[in-house]
């Protein structure tokens, strides 16, 4: 079931939540809507849903016009972050709770019900909570039966908003693995809202990043990465450093480095900003190679199996971070106070006067 989503506009007083938002959701993909606090990503989903108006625009689901449809009527799937399963209720009970109020003349047999929910239980690997109540269970596991319940009324589209934020850090890992094996598994088209850039590019087919209401980018979680539209597509998607650059016919400065970048070819002696991310930083210990830019350690600490690095550069308005394996950083036998000379693997420059937010 594709999802096409057509200028969307939504505006909740002085605020504008979503602005002349459009996008073509393929079908059977797990589409992630990214972004900071505010930038319309649950918004969006909610009149995805049904459960909010849009001021004007429409949503269609594989060419079916949804835009006036109640929520009730589009066969959405609905997964909260704050689970709301019925609390009298067993898990067996929430799960078929979406069965069993079904009409009369739709409503399966109370065989066909017992089947799917435990079918369903199966599959998210709780089988064995069947007869508990959700106060038993651990946050996790009653996500999980959230998204059973979703599932059982066999949505067209699956919706989650923020599914795992209410959940600590090793939970919210592993569950992330989870869900990608399980929406191998159905193939329900299914979008999910989060803030977390890990977890999008982690669990999703397709990032869309949203900010301010707009759609900054959208693509696979490689291309929005690995070639970030716009400074705050490069920004939010992980750590980032960054350095004043001069740009002149596709040849741009950043100290004494000289670096291509031929997309700027029509830019002459303007003011560029450059991007790149701490572990694509090459740290040398000397630079006999005449190609590295200057830096003194600020400190060093040392995470697991990463070592990262702060210095300070003349190039650098801000502490430049280097991540690099240990074993690498020790061959180098450097410490806190010492020269140091780095050298960009990848980067990515923007004119300063096109963005000058960033």
């Amino acid at each position: 079931m594709s999802i096409r989503i057509n200028q969307i506009n939504k505006r909740f007083k002085d605020f504008v939540a979503v602005d002349n938002v459009s996008l073509n959701l393929p079908e059977g993909q797990l589409t992630a809507l990214l972004g900071p606090s505010g930038s319309g990503k649950t918004t969006l989903l909610r009149i995805i849903a049904g459960l909010e108006q849009a001021d004007s625009g429409s949503i269609e689901f594989h060419g079916e016009d949804q835009t006036h449809q109640h929520v009730s009527e589009r066969g959405v799937g609905f997964v909260f972050q704050h689970y709301a399963l019925f609390k009298h209720m067993t898990v067996f009970e929430n799960v078929a709770y979406g069965l069993t109020v079904k009409p009369r003349k739709l409503r399966p047999s109370k065989e066909a019900i017992r089947k799917k929910v435990m079918d369903l239980l199966e599959l998210v690997q709780l089988d064995w909570t069947a007869h508990r109540f959700p106060s038993q269970l651990s946050g996790g596991q009653r996500q999980r039966i959230a998204l059973a319940r979703a599932l059982a009324v066999e949505p067209k589209v699956l919706l989650l908003d923020e599914p795992f934020g209410a959940l600590d850090a090793k939970v919210r890992a592993e569950l992330r693995s989870w869900l990608r094996r399980l929406h191998d598994e159905i193939h329900v088209t299914s979008v999910f809202v989060t803030h977390d850039q890990e977890e999008a590019l982690e669990v999703a087919d397709r990032i869309v990043v949203m900010n301010h209401g707009r759609v900054e980018q959208e693509g696979t979680p490689e291309e929005v990465y690995d070639h970030p539209a716009n400074p705050f597509v490069y920004q939010f998607l992980g750590k980032v450093n960054l350095f004043h650059a001069r740009v002149d016919q596709g040849q741009t400065r950043i100290g004494e480095l000289q670096l291509e970048t031929p997309h700027l070819s029509d830019a002459a002696q303007q003011d560029g900003l450059a991007y790149i991310r701490p572990h694509e930083i090459e740290l040398r210990a000397d630079n006999s190679a005449g190609d590295g830019l200057h830096a003194v350690i600020e400190n060093v600490t040392v995470i697991g199996h990463t070592v990262r690095v702060e210095l300070k550069a003349d190039a650098a308005p801000n502490p430049i971070t280097a991540e690099l394996p240990k074993q690498q950083f020790r061959a180098l036998g450097l410490l806190q106070g010492d020269e140091a000379w780095i050298k960009p693997l990848n980067s990515k420059v923007f004119l300063k006067e096109t963005h000058p937010a960033a």
